[in-house]
């Protein structure tokens, strides 16, 4: 039986690949009646790699988070957050 993945493991899982110290990723999810919001906090020489040159890392994770979230049963918003 597969378990079913949460939006911040998703995202945490993604990340990881990308910076130099994957064990300093950790995303926090937290859901109000807005929405849910994820808050991905990196280390401090990763920052740059994850938001990328101009956003451009940062716009994709947003985009692929989002398809995430409507591919899966999610019925609020979703957001990332990025945080040092």
């Amino acid at each position: 039986m597969p378990t079913e993945t949460t939006p911040a493991d998703f995202v945490k899982s993604i990340v990881q690949n990308l910076v130099s110290k994957p064990d300093e990723v950790a995303v926090e999810q937290t859901e109000d009646d807005k929405g849910t919001l994820l808050t991905l906090k990196v280390a401090k020489g990763d920052i740059g790699t994850v938001i990328g040159k101009g956003g451009a890392t940062a716009k994709s994770l947003r985009t692929i988070v989002r398809v995430f979230a409507a591919n899966t049963e999610a019925k609020a918003a979703i957001g990332l957050k990025i945080a040092e």
